[in-house]
């Protein structure tokens, strides 16, 4: 393919979305130059495969991702953090042909940690799940892409979404490891080395603000407790993982007085509950998916029995970004895991 003008360039885009290869906004036409360019920036063949993406279970080679990352308006040093959160979404425990076709909003979040978000200029800090950084825009749509055109899942066809939302377009961030007081989050809980580039990808809903001026840490945490206590979200009866996302002014509250990340699973765990009485009417409750799910000790007959949203502490996923201010944000999942892997280098 070869495009020459700016009529050749409008025909394209026109051509490309007829077909539903698009996702409404304008792409970068994928030339055999271009393509070629993103392949060797993967250090890869462009007939490797890193495996089917589900429903249709198209087969992605590193050509046709690097197909979609052009369209999306990838630069060439992208191509390797792609792939791999691609690699991510394949592992059984995030669940893809599930979140490809269910009617939730979800859509898989990337969040990129070590060298390769400060050498592309992934943006943790302020405004990071917004406009203005081009690797986080490109990275998410090309993730996004990739999964509609080689896995299938055309709006309204296989993805049979209620909503969505606007993170179906593109949900990619850093973590702001240099404002944070903790170890990256794929160091203490993805269990990758230090210094090592990693991608974790998670089935999630839209960012959920909390505004807290608090600096008691267990007035804080009471606040995002109180806001992940929601009895719409899926977590109350299929668990999974759920990810809180904590401002680097709150982080830095909770750090000063001690508080470490495992400290903040455990407290949010045991109080970010909800009593049998009030799941038993409303949610997923009907669908008694929950008898199976929800942790043994749950009494599942006592209207006051409190049930978590997740099974363990641990699933509680705990992030450091943001810029400064008195925020945090909450992501309810579907019900999967959250999955961490190594970027492999080109």
């Amino acid at each position: 393919m070869t495009v020459s003008s700016q009529d050749e360039l409008e025909a394209v885009n026109r051509g490309f979305h007829e077909l539903g290869y698009t996702d409404g906004l304008p792409i970068i036409p994928p030339t055999e130059r271009r393509v070629a360019a993103m392949v060797e920036a993967s250090g890869r063949a462009g007939d490797d495969s890193i495996g089917r993406i589900p429903p249709s279970w198209g087969d992605a080679t590193v050509a046709r991702v690097a197909a979609n990352a052009v369209m999306a308006g990838c630069e060439p040093a992208h191509m390797p953090v792609v792939l791999a959160a691609l690699r991510a979404t394949l592992d059984s425990r995030f669940n893809l042909h599930g979140v490809q076709c269910t009617t939730h909003v979800t859509t898989p979040l990337v969040v990129v940690n070590g060298p390769a978000a400060r050498e592309l200029g992934v943006n943790g800090a302020a405004n990071c799940f917004g406009q203005g950084w081009v690797a986080n825009a490109t990275i998410g749509r090309a993730v996004r892409l990739a999964l509609v055109n080689i896995g299938g899942a055309r709006p309204g066809e296989i993805d049979r979404a209620t909503f969505g939302h606007p993170g179906k377009y593109t949900y990619c961030i850093a973590e702001n490891e240099a404002e944070s007081p903790w170890p990256p989050f794929s160091v203490e809980s993805g269990g990758l080395a230090e210094g090592q580039s990693a991608v974790t990808v998670f089935a999630a809903e839209a960012p959920h603000n909390v505004n807290n001026h608090e600096y008691d840490p267990y007035r804080l945490l009471d606040a995002i407790a109180r806001t992940i206590a929601t009895p719409g979200a899926n977590n109350f009866y299929v668990m999974g993982d759920y990810v809180v996302v904590l401002g680097v002014d709150h982080a830095r509250i909770l750090a000063s007085a001690g508080w470490r990340r495992s400290h903040v699973q455990a407290y949010l765990f045991e109080k970010a509950r909800l009593p049998v009485a009030i799941l038993r009417h409303g949610g997923m409750y009907s669908s008694r998916v929950e008898r199976n799910l929800w942790p043994r000790w749950v009494e599942r007959e006592s209207d006051l029995s409190l049930v978590p949203p997740v099974r363990q502490s641990q699933d509680l996923k705990i992030f450091v970004a943001g810029g400064a201010g008195p925020h945090s944000v909450v992501i309810p999942g579907w019900g999967t895991r959250a999955v961490t892997v190594a970027v492999e280098p080109a």
